[in-house]
């Protein structure tokens, strides 16, 4: 087997772990549901959901990926060889669950960042998003035809993910978080300082953002009851739990190690700058209510229509500095989207390298060609139809599950309090025994309610509006597919 990378300094660990957890969803997805759920009282449950769920499962990943020194199908082994393909399951589902649609945001921002020089998208940044640069189809079985301005960054994702994840982690994942993640703080910063001097801007932060609907977050009514659960669910997916990420990156770690300082830092600062970037989106859409003289309510919106209609429309509003300010926008969003894309292609490629023992480059450019076509099928005019049902249901459904398995397995199969005096034994700040009871009872136990709300809903309508064929065809076929390799791959005679 192939002697084991191991990160050149700690900052630069913490830069990559923390370069994984803050993406696009940072950006578009927090604000929304701070405004959706009590505005500042949401930071309560999500603040709850941070301590009981967020922090234990990322100590969680960190010390199997420490202990075992290996990606999750070879920590998983190691401790028991039957739970092997759940290893398998959280790298896989993620690859090719998210990565495939995530390269293809990306290269919507690659086009959209070009389209900045000249405010391309027109007075109607709505119709020029669905009519002209995706020209979205009539349904999800029409697809249409590839885009090709997508096609074309796409295509550019892949070939820096590769350049970045074939050599060793210490040379290139550290040293492209190294510098990616500093100067995506500080162009969030200036995005943030800009977008607060707006006219407007500092009224919407202050009404909708900030103050807080305590009644809103009441667990003991329904709707109060579906904002905790919509805070967990969030706090799990923000901090990219369940996708063999966190797992990987800590078996590069050395044998001495602050494994709870080091889970504290990469969640405390993911969430902050969730909480920092809510300021710009909230700025920046109080801004277009007060200049088209509509109510914040209507002019607010979530995941690609902030980025792809809102803020180019906020863009066209603006007296001066229009370039400057897409083209820090969109900046700012392929960067975070890189330095999450470039986790999810190493968790994959750490695991085939960990069970088989290819070489590094060989593995990285084999997967990132197999990643490139299976995109493709996003990049048709039918391709945001696809996305968005194969996001929701990894998303609700696929990572979850794979934090579920691991609480079960840590704290069951390998013993949480072997875990525990792992984790006191390598670093400097002790482990209390309640984590052995949040990992076996407590962080599962809320899992499965954020999956029970999911299905009670899945049952209730179908998502989307989408015919139900598409739905199990699409979504359910992709988990189904995804289960079905990491049996394989579980079953497949390696090194390990």
């Amino acid at each position: 087997m192939t002697q084991r990378s191991h990160w050149g300094s700690k900052i630069g660990f913490l830069m990559a772990a923390i370069g994984s957890a803050v993406g696009l969803g940072n950006i578009w997805r927090f604000g929304y549901m701070a405004y959706e759920n009590g505005g500042g009282a949401f930071l309560v449950p999500y603040s709850v959901a941070l301590v009981l769920a967020g922090i234990p499962l990322m100590i969680l990943e960190y010390s199997l990926g420490h202990r075992e020194e290996g990606a999750p199908p070879l920590a998983f082994s190691r401790i028991s060889p039957k739970w092997e393909a759940i290893g398998w399951w959280m790298p896989t589902i993620a690859f090719f669950g998210i990565n495939l649609f995530y390269a293809v945001v990306i290269g919507w921002c690659m086009n959209y960042f070009v389209f900045s020089f000249t405010q391309a998208w027109g007075a109607d940044t709505g119709t020029f998003f669905m009519s002209q640069f995706l020209q979205i189809s009539d349904g999800v079985y029409q697809l249409g035809g590839i885009r090709w301005p997508i096609l074309f960054g796409t295509l550019l994702t892949w070939l820096t993910c590769w350049a970045i994840c074939f050599r060793e982690v210490n040379q290139g994942i550290e040293r492209a978080s190294l510098i990616f993640m500093p100067l995506l703080v500080v162009l969030t910063l200036i995005l943030v300082g800009w977008s607060m001097q707006l006219p407007g801007a500092l009224a919407a932060i202050k009404e909708h953002y900030l103050s807080p609907d305590w009644a809103r977050i009441n667990p003991l009514t329904a709707a109060g009851g579906k904002v905790w659960v919509a805070a967990f669910g969030q706090i799990f997916f923000t901090l990219s739990l369940g996708f063999g990420i966190m797992i990987t990156y800590a078996s590069y770690l050395p044998q001495k190690t602050d494994i709870v300082g080091n889970a504290l830092i990469t969640s405390v600062l993911n969430c902050l700058y969730s909480f920092v970037a809510g300021f710009a989106v909230f700025g920046t859409i109080g801004f277009i209510a007060l200049s088209k003289g509509v109510p914040f309510a209507e002019a607010i919106k979530s995941g690609p229509g902030l980025a792809f209609v809102v803020y180019p429309e906020a863009i066209n509003q603006l007296p001066a500095g229009k370039t400057i300010f897409g083209l820090l926008f969109f900046l700012v969003l392929i960067m975070a989207g890189l330095s999450s894309a470039i986790s999810l292609v190493e968790a994959f490629c750490g695991s085939l390298i960990d069970k088989f023992g290819f070489s590094r480059g060989r593995t990285v450019t084999v997967v990132c060609l197999i990643g490139a076509l299976g995109s493709i099928i996003f990049t048709t005019r039918a391709g945001l139809y696809i996305l968005d049902i194969v996001d929701h249901f990894i998303n609700n459904y696929g990572l979850l599950t794979g934090g579920i398995a691991e609480c079960l397995f840590v704290g069951w199969v390998l013993k949480a309090a072997l875990a525990r005096e792992h984790v006191n034994r390598v670093g400097k700040v002790g482990l209390p025994r309640f984590w052995d009871f949040l990992i076996k009872y407590l962080t599962p136990i809320l899992l499965t309610l954020v999956i029970g709300f999911a299905l009670v809903n899945e049952f209730s309508s179908c998502y989307g509006g989408y015919p139900a064929s598409a739905l199990l065809l699409i979504g359910l076929g992709w988990l189904v597919g995804a289960l079905v390799l990491a049996l394989i791959l579980s079953r497949k005679r390696g090194l390990a």
